[in-house]
């Protein structure tokens, strides 16, 4: 087995255990204590049995847990409902992420744009970007396509739109009951060195779920010890990554 792959592990109940409130960290946004305390979050996205019966599109929700399985946030997208049937991947959206006291923690905001993004072109009018805020509506940063000619790619960029790190996916990142069963990876890496930092993970769910449901779910890794700020917008990648890449290609294989 590829010591490398995400091992998601299944509750034996119904019940969800929650991530003990880690306590203060110094200069940590708050809100954001939980991901100081650790190394890796796994985003499981919810099943919606109303989109399985009737095929149109809902708006997407997410549990976010820790490596010992217990939630630490909570995802919830807000969006128009003409724009998620008639638009698809290319809406635009708002994901509030909310802690175990329901407390706001952070906005994750996607505008609706004309241009619905292109890897030739991401550097000019089809960046298609993310915003990443902190509980207080302060920009944490921006998550945005790059140029490329067919690879996805993607840069992580601070407040000041400097850019932190770059994202490479594969050639062909997809995945099937067939044989394509692992975990699809897409590294960062800091621009400063070029040293991988942290992967963005799109984890096999299991043949049944792969093909009844659109359902996914995700994995970020980076040093526990990183700014927490840097954390959250790896996170924020999940987002990005799955409406320009899964959703995406899920829409044009209907």
């Amino acid at each position: 087995m590829d010591k490398n792959r995400t091992v998601v592990t299944r509750q034996p109940t119904n019940e969800i255990a929650l991530m003990p409130f880690p306590g203060q960290f110094q200069g940590c946004p708050p809100g954001l204590e939980y991901m100081a305390a650790i190394d890796q979050l796994i985003c499981k996205q919810e099943v919606s049995l109303f989109e399985v019966l009737t095929g149109i599109e809902a708006v997407n929700k997410y549990r976010v847990f820790n490596t010992l399985n217990q939630q630490a946030y909570w995802a919830l997208e807000e969006s128009d409902c003409c724009n998620r049937i008639y638009c698809g991947p290319n809406r635009g959206f708002v994901f509030h992420i909310t802690d175990n006291s329901q407390q706001d923690v952070m906005t994750i905001v996607r505008p609706f744009l004309c241009c619905k993004g292109c890897c030739c072109c991401a550097d000019g009018c089809c960046k298609y970007p993310i915003y990443v805020n902190d509980r207080a509506g302060q920009l944490l940063g921006i998550v945005r396509m790059m140029n490329s000619c067919w690879t996805p790619h993607f840069g992580i960029f601070d407040h000041n739109e400097v850019l932190l790190y770059e994202i490479w996916g594969p050639c062909c990142p997809c995945q099937c009951a067939c044989g394509c069963t692992d975990d699809i990876e897409f590294p960062i890496k800091s621009v400063k060195d070029n040293t991988q930092v942290g992967t963005v993970s799109k984890v096999w769910a299991g043949s049944f779920r792969e093909m009844l449901t659109d359902a996914d779910t995700y994995s970020v890794r980076f040093p526990v010890n990183l700014d927490v700020r840097h954390k959250a917008l790896m996170f924020a990648c999940i987002f990005l990554i799955d409406f320009a890449v899964f959703e995406t290609q899920k829409n044009n294989n209907k």
